[in-house]
């Protein structure tokens, strides 16, 4: 019991120390705040130490007299219309640009892909096909390769118009455009 009662006097002693020692989380705060670096970037970092109460923020840039002092001009207006009429179009001429680069590739693809037929025909029906045979798999193995190339572009070119349409998309042009078809679609429909 002696034994017990010692026990517990000393733990109650090192808790009383190490409360006496340890230090509260709000003087640990005002500690770092004294010894908080100067941020001198040229962006302004704003937290509740540093935010202005009588001012107000701008989150786009420099304020109105910042760029009056500086000389800067003042920017003309545009017709908000009239921006996105010019970013629908050039939205459009890149969709356009690749949907006639997917078109080239696979014409080509196709015009391969006959010849390729064709040359296997004529091989099958000639009488000296068995004199010839060494030559004609030399030309179907680079025909082949010449197809899986451009297979290979067809499909790069595919995905790159894919994540063309993603970023119209994004960019709110994709949608005007989908708009369009389905408008020409009920169109052929009504004829």
């Amino acid at each position: 019991m002696k034994h017990t009662k010692h026990m517990a006097i000393v733990t109650l002693l090192l808790l009383g120390v190490g409360a006496a020692a340890a230090q509260s989380l709000g003087d640990y705060a005002r500690t770092v705040r004294k010894n908080k670096p100067d941020t001198t970037a040229t962006s302004k970092v704003y937290d509740n130490d540093n935010l202005p109460t009588t001012e107000t923020l701008s989150v786009v840039g420099p304020s109105p007299a910042d760029s009056k002092s500086a000389g800067a001009a003042k920017p003309a207006t545009v017709d908000p219309a009239t921006a996105r009429q010019q970013t629908a179009d050039a939205w459009k001429e890149k969709l356009d640009k690749q949907k006639e680069k997917i078109s080239s590739l696979s014409h080509e693809l196709d015009i391969d892909q006959r010849e390729l037929q064709l040359h296997a025909a004529a091989a099958q029906t000639d009488p000296s096909v068995s004199v010839r045979n060494v030559q004609f798999n030399k030309d179907e193995v680079q025909y082949k390769s010449d197809l899986e190339a451009k297979q290979k572009a067809l499909d790069a070119a595919r995905q790159e118009m894919d994540d063309l349409q993603d970023q119209a998309h994004k960019a709110g042009v994709a949608q005007n455009e989908k708009d369009n078809d389905k408008d020409k679609d009920k169109d052929k429909d009504k004829q």
